[in-house]
């Protein structure tokens, strides 16, 4: 079957998902790799002198069709995977793995690279194309270009034993969530639990054919049971089996790989002669060095720290007081959180939940893109999806021009991972005069619907839907020349500029009163609720950003450091934890060993960036409260200098072009109430 090696006859040039067989993959991947090695040689062997066009923008534009596979199948590996996928994954990983590592460690096709790059002064370039080249000569120089024979084999090695060492680890977290369920049949056990909870786990026990209610470690499931179950014992249980995910001495058991990932990405940045892996990862982000996110991380702990500990202090009397508790524990923290939260304001998320039907909440998602940047959203059922649940949108503009596809995925279910992240299955590019368009996709774990009820959010997962669109829209306004330069390619500590800006609409009225209407009777959600969202949108603020911080400095801990005298990874985590305990350790937990942002994902030494991009995003949403949250002209500028740009500029030109200056930190710290 062809169907992955040529171009798909399908409207708007979509993903054939219905098409595709597995057994149709590991083919794919082999014709598209020959096909893509063939245009590298191509350029490599051109016996024309090496110019911007026919080495730099012909790189750029090579691989096409192999790209698209890799997209299709890698986003399904987390979305809908199977056992049989992952071993595809498994086997083709290291044919991937083994053709980047041909491009990047080809002296002939360098050697072209570096002809163009040593006379860029000259060429008259444009910025897309000046960071195009600089992209492309560091992809050469930072990837082993420059390294000896050997070196260059040892490379080689290193790059395809950590792809496969990622999947494995990703694979073990996916194997230890699906591996424990919590069955209760005692109907008091319950108690606390909201009536959509106990609903949701009644309808899974019966599709396992048990009686009963089983509780699972998916978000919809374990955060419920976290915040509302009276039973102190149970949530103790089900927080214990979070917590040691891959952390076990069986199978699935991580402790190794993640020291093995840690010293293989050390070692990498010492051949290519960096000082650790965060020395080579930063030269290429907004924050450029270990020690000024060290040094970023300190200073936000050092005033998120008092803070937190103030509000602990608070939860722990608050908690003895209610239950005679001694001390808080980590299956405590947000049960008392939600009960001190309605104390407080005299409100909670189940109050909240009828207001944000998922339905109303993404098409209010929808009206304000549209308000903000002239898009609508067309519902359609003529594109192929991967799964039923999957819902496609024709993305279109005022002249109703196509701007994008996008997909939308929202519940969990056996075979996609937990959390919610967006993705693309095709890029924006412009080629031979023609502007691609591109398919972008979110993914979620939301709380699916009932039998008697809608699928009906937490406020939580109101932001986090908000905050996925941010992505999404990122990457659907891309206008770039360039692929490798279009949309969410930007530096990583300044990708989540988008998406964190656009959770700020969530708490206000103007934007609030376009959705969050009552699943049954169409109400608006009462003012008084609005107010209660904004005045609680700082509880325990403290405690919150020294948890992101503590995980931040985690990260820079294992990849700042030699982690060859690591002998133990849960004493190194304690370690470097040390400075933000709040509460005690559970000696059967690990985080490390299931971090998959870090472990797994793009994120090793790039986990402050949420952070980071918390500055920008308050600063830049400061702006628009003080033009108006639906000002067209700042809009304007935000989609014209940071969401069509992608990464053809330097972040913060192109930051200071939208707002006129460089961030303050302020606007975070007010926000946070940490001032």
């Amino acid at each position: 079957m062809k169907i992955l090696t040529q171009k798909f006859n399908t409207k708007h040039n979509t993903a054939p998902f219905a098409q595709i067989k597995l057994e149709d993959y590991k083919t794919a991947f082999e014709e598209n790799i020959s096909k893509a090695r063939a245009e590298v040689d191509a350029i490599t062997n051109n016996p024309e002198a090496p110019t911007f066009q026919n080495t730099i923008e012909a790189l750029d534009y090579s691989g096409e069709s192999l790209d698209r596979v890799s997209s299709i199948f890698f986003n399904l590996n987390s979305a809908e995977t199977s056992d049989e996928m992952q071993k595809i994954a498994q086997d083709v990983s290291p044919l991937l793995t083994a053709f980047s590592n041909d491009i990047a460690l080809n002296e002939e096709l360098f050697k072209r690279v570096k002809a163009v790059y040593e006379q860029k002064d000259k060429l008259n370039l444009n910025p897309e194309q000046a960071t195009l080249l600089d992209k492309k000569f560091k992809s050469f120089s930072r990837n082993g270009a420059l390294l000896s024979e050997d070196k260059k084999l040892r490379l080689r090695e290193i790059d395809t034993e950590l792809a496969k060492l990622k999947l494995t680890y990703s694979e073990n977290v996916l194997a230890e969530t699906h591996n424990y369920q919590l069955h209760i049949t005692n109907p008091a056990d319950l108690k606390g639990l909201p009536e959509g909870t106990i609903e949701a786990a009644a309808s899974l026990a019966k599709s396992k054919n048990v009686e009963g209610w089983i509780f699972t470690l998916d978000y919809p499931s374990y955060i419920p049971f976290l915040t509302y179950a009276d039973n102190r014992e149970l949530r103790k249980e089900i927080a214990i089996a979070a917590g040691k995910k891959a952390f076990q001495n069986n199978e699935f058991d991580n402790q190794e790989i993640t020291l093995k990932i840690a010293k293989l990405r050390f070692e990498r940045a010492n051949l290519l002669g960096y000082k650790t892996h965060s020395d080579f990862v930063l030269e290429e982000r907004m924050a450029q060095t270990p020690e000024k996110v060290k040094s970023f991380l300190n200073d936000l702990l050092s005033k998120a720290k008092p803070a937190a500990e103030k509000e602990f202090a608070q939860l722990t009397t608050f908690a003895k007081e209610l239950d005679g508790i001694d001390q808080l524990e980590k299956w405590d923290g947000a049960y008392y959180s939600e009960k001190l939260k309605q104390k407080l304001f005299d409100f909670d998320d189940e109050q909240l939940k009828p207001y944000f039907k998922l339905e109303n909440v993404l098409n209010g998602a929808f009206t304000v893109a549209e308000k903000l940047f002239g898009i609508t959203f067309k519902e359609v059922l003529d594109i192929e999806k991967y799964h039923e649940e999957v819902q496609t949108f024709e993305v279109v503009d005022f002249e109703n021009k196509l701007v994008a596809i996008f997909y939308a995925d929202f519940f969990p279910r056996k075979g996609k991972r937990n959390g919610a992240w967006m993705t693309s299955f095709k890029p924006q590019y412009i080629k031979d005069g023609v502007n691609e368009r591109p398919h972008v996709s979110i993914v979620c774990n939301f709380t699916p619907p009932t039998e008697s009820k809608p699928s009906l959010l937490t406020f939580n997962e109101v932001t986090t839907l908000f905050h996925e669109f941010g992505h999404a829209l990122h990457g659907m306004l891309a206008n770039t020349t360039y692929p490798s330069l279009s949309g969410t390619s930007v530096y990583w500590d300044f990708v989540e500029l988008p998406s964190q800006v656009m959770e700020n609409w969530c708490y206000e009225p103007e934007a609030l009163a376009l959705f969050a209407k009552h699943y049954e009777t169409g109400d608006i959600i009462p003012q008084d609720f609005v107010n209660k969202i904004k005045q609680s949108a700082s509880f325990l603020e403290g405690m919150a950003t020294l948890r992101q911080v503590s995980f931040g400095l985690l990260d820079m801990a294992f990849h700042s450091n030699n982690p060859n005298e690591i002998t133990d990874v849960k004493a190194f985590e304690k370690k470097a934890f040390k400075g933000t305990y709040l509460y005690p350790d559970v000696a059967e937990n690990c985080m490390s060993v299931s971090f998959s942002h870090i472990f797994a994902g793009g994120y090793s030494s790039g986990y402050y960036s949420y952070k980071w991009a918390e500055v920008l995003d308050a600063d830049a949403f400061a702006y628009f409260q003080e033009k108006g949250i639906f000002n067209k002209e700042v809009a304007a500028k935000f989609k014209e200098n940071v969401l069509s740009k992608g990464g053809t500029e330097l972040p913060m030109e192109l930051y200071k072009r939208f707002r006129g200056q460089e961030p303050k930190p302020e606007a975070l710290l007010k926000r946070a109430g940490l001032v």
